[in-house]
């Protein structure tokens, strides 16, 4: 455990910094470049030759009477070698899963965060293609002998169970370049990434001995990478958003150390009929509102966001549903659900999402 765990620590905000250095093929791992042909469902399973990936799903849920909820589950990867263990034992691997779950009580103004690790050995954690699922222990996500969707999510911890479906809604979308997404501007730097931006969500939700059967949408990230940030950049702010008009929204804001944006930050705007339009940095104005300290940590947020899209004549200012959703874990972040409200053109526009802010410390741990 102390291998794994330094190796965890070493990954910094949400598995990259394991990232931060510039690999090679000569290495004995792949790296993102032009050369990957999609195929699905292929694509939804795992590809060990990089050295980590992740399916992570946000949402935002509500029962019959109004109250609502967000959730997060994230799966990790994480490759400790380029090659598998010479062994046949069955527990021996040189894979590590990681999973990240939280569940915000809207009302209630509770956040709760949780996470495991385990060797992805003995059926302990893993992933396979037909049928489509991804483990840890009973924390999944499973599709049908064909596909992905419909996907069942259950995961369960401290008297928190969710037990959802998600039903395919728009189609997929390749973020980046056809689905590479470079952030940096060395060779490799880079990730396979792709979205599902809106999945119709029904279940049920336990908290504190209470069920709730839930219905709203969610989203699903993939990416897979051996390298993406560059030796400037301290971190990132990304912002999931779904519109009250149809629309879907994601940025991600790659902070530099002297406290500008980089170029590589870049994003899409999904239209109704699921046509994805690429965002660059320049097209994009984003600007943190206020301040939030940690009363735990003293780790230092933004309060609140505004989104400024001239060219798309849209502006959105995004706020936490809940001041404090710190993951404390491992990793240290904010990861939360966001309500949006706005201007689409004269109209205005409201909406909902999930915002991810990494490194940011307070002024101690800065010295």
């Amino acid at each position: 455990m102390r291998g794994l765990r330094l190796t965890l620590l070493a990954m910094g905000s949400v598995a990259v910094t394991v990232l931060a250095a510039v690999a090679t093929e000569g290495d004995g791992w792949r790296i993102a470049g032009r050369d990957h042909v999609w195929s699905f469902p292929r694509d939804h399973w795992t590809h060990p030759g990089y050295k980590v990936e992740w399916w992570y799903v946000t949402g935002h849920l509500a029962d019959a009477a109004g109250q609502q909820f967000g959730y997060q589950l994230t799966l990790f990867r994480i490759a400790l070698s380029p090659d598998p263990p010479a062994t046949d034992s069955a527990w021996r691997t040189n894979q590590v899963y990681m999973g990240h779950f939280a569940l915000t009580d809207v009302a209630g103004e509770q956040h709760s965060s949780f996470e495991r690790f385990s060797r992805g050995a003995a059926g302990l954690a893993g992933a396979q293609a037909t049928p489509f699922r991804v483990w840890l222990e009973d924390w999944e996500l499973a599709g049908t002998e064909t596909d992905a969707f419909p996907m069942r999510l259950r995961a369960r911890e401290d008297g928190i169970t969710l037990d959802l479906t998600l039903e395919a809604g728009k189609p997929l979308v390749l973020q980046g370049d056809r689905g590479l997404s470079q952030k940096s501007a060395e060779p490799g730097n880079a990730s396979y990434y792709y979205s599902y931006t809106r999945l119709p969500t029904t279940g049920a939700l336990a908290l504190n001995g209470q069920v709730f059967q839930v219905q709203g949408s969610s989203w699903l990230d993939r990416e897979w990478s051996t390298s993406a940030l560059g030796s400037e950049q301290s971190g990132w702010d990304w912002f999931a958003l779904q519109l009250d008009d149809g629309r879907e929204l994601m940025f991600y804001r790659l902070r530099l150390k002297n406290g500008g944006m980089d170029t590589f930050s870049k994003g899409v705007l999904v239209d109704i009929d699921g046509q994805a339009r690429l965002l660059r940095s320049n097209e994009v104005d984003v600007q943190p509102l206020g301040e939030w300290i940690s009363p735990r940590t003293g780790d230092r947020y933004p309060a609140a966001w505004r989104l400024r899209l001239p060219g798309e004549n849209l502006e959105l200012t995004v706020t936490p549903k809940v001041a404090d959703q710190e993951m404390r874990l491992t990793v240290r972040y904010w990861e939360g659900a966001v309500a949006v409200t706005g201007r689409a053109g004269e109209r205005p526009i409201q909406g909902q999402g999930y915002l991810e802010m990494t490194r940011y410390e307070s002024v101690t741990s800065q010295r």
